[in-house]
């Protein structure tokens, strides 16, 4: 049996403005909607190397969780990026572009296989996108700009590891390392590209910079409509879980369960590192707030102090709880995944992609948050795993043992 995660001591607050009566309207579906995310998806569908990443069944960890069924969908094959953001950054780098061109040359429709095989290279080659990160969003926007042909400058914070910036400068994209933390990296592209002309494709919004974000979070219905078509055709999952960050994610998974589902969507879950809680903080004061925390945590992704305003809009009503988890969680259910823990093959997940999951899995370790979540035994619980081993160094030194290693045991 495995070890359950009593030792992580999550903390719980329930939303008292989650409204799961209120039907999803038109404040909400000019944030999110099923009519954009279909345009995402014909779109993205379309594009060379796409595939629905899988969803698996892990008995194993549901046994242990003391749940009746645990689907984890496996972002970690996702194009060549092996992270969900593949979805958002670069569609959103291709919606900016057509809007570009459509702007400069009136009246002729543009195509992402027209910037792909450089019809408009002559405007695109002009303009430059650029982005804060920590390393997953960011690389999908170097990809982006390479793939659609404009340039990309991308800022991540002194933290950011070399593995990562290593990454997203292998798509050409100039990489900038600000002296501070994620925040301060937002602050500087934002200066910088107002500066230069620029044009910022950030995951997070604030006042002053809406539009773009919504195409990421649209992107990101992608990975939700794949899960849910994949589920089993007489089972619905009753709790969601799913990492916070800004909220670009969270707010992108309530949203297309709300208008799908309605009343009858799951419990949505949003789990943080205990350093870096804004969106947590912002429940308990009903409004956005920064981070408390030092954003010091080893789920590097999820290291933000500032909600996304968009993303907040959606989740002040939808988001069910808000959840905080020790760095301890996530470490050990990377090894988790690793050893097989769950009852199948490996999977290679990464610090920030395993947060649902520990989230789950230190809530249902201790009773009081299980009884407060409604834990029961027949719960089916949906977790995303937003990234595989995107850095192979980091993944060695928090498993101990590389990527290859853990995938080359699978087939001993």
């Amino acid at each position: 049996m495995p070890e359950p995660l009593s030792s992580c001591v999550p903390r719980l607050f329930s939303n008292p403005r989650a409204d799961r009566e209120r039907p999803y309207g038109p404040s909400e579906r000019a944030i999110l909607s099923r009519a954009a995310f279909e345009e995402a998806m014909t779109e993205i569908g379309a594009w060379p190397g796409y595939a629905p990443t899988p969803l698996r069944s892990l008995t194993g960890l549901a046994r242990e969780a003391g749940i009746d069924r645990l689907w984890y969908k496996d972002e970690s094959a996702r194009f060549a990026l092996g992270s969900f953001k593949a979805l958002g950054g670069a569609y959103a780098v291709l919606r900016l572009l057509a809007r570009e061109v459509t702007a400069r040359v009136p009246g002729v429709p543009v195509t992402a296989l027209d910037l792909v095989v450089g019809r408009y290279a002559k405007v695109t080659r002009a303009l430059t996108v650029a982005t804060a990160t920590d390393g997953n969003h960011g690389r999908s926007v170097a990809w982006g700009a390479q793939v659609f042909g404009c340039n990309g400058v991308i800022y991540v914070p002194a933290a950011c590891s070399a593995g990562r910036r290593a990454a997203i400068a292998a798509y050409g994209a100039k990489v900038v390392v600000v002296d501070g933390l994620y925040d301060d990296a937002v602050r500087r592209a934002a200066a910088d590209a107002a500066e230069n002309g620029w044009f910022v494709v950030s995951d997070t919004s604030y006042t002053g910079y809406m539009d773009i974000p919504r195409d990421v979070m649209q992107g990101y219905g992608v990975m939700v409509e794949e899960a849910i078509s994949q589920l089993p055709a007489s089972e619905r999952p009753t709790h969601v879980f799913v990492q916070g960050g800004v909220g670009a994610l969270p707010a992108a998974v309530c949203g297309h369960l709300w208008e799908t589902w309605g009343r009858q969507r799951p419990r949505l879950v949003v789990v943080e590192p205990h350093n870096a809680d804004c969106l947590y903080q912002s429940a308990v004061a009903g409004r956005p707030v920064k981070s408390e925390g030092d954003l010091d945590t080893v789920m590097a992704g999820l290291a933000c102090g500032e909600v996304s305003l968009l993303a907040w809009a959606i989740l002040e009503r939808g988001a069910d709880d808000f959840l905080t988890i020790p760095d301890e969680g996530a470490i050990r259910t990377m090894r988790k995944l690793a050893d097989g823990e769950h009852g199948g093959r490996p999977i290679l997940a990464g610090e920030s992609g395993v947060a649902g999951l520990a989230g789950l899995l230190c809530a249902a370790a201790h009773e009081d948050v299980r009884r407060s979540l409604g834990l029961a035994p027949d719960a089916r619980v949906l977790v995303f795993g937003t990234e595989g081993a995107t850095d192979p160094e980091v993944y060695a030194r928090i498993v101990g043992r590389s990527p290859d290693a853990v995938m080359a045991g699978a087939l001993a």
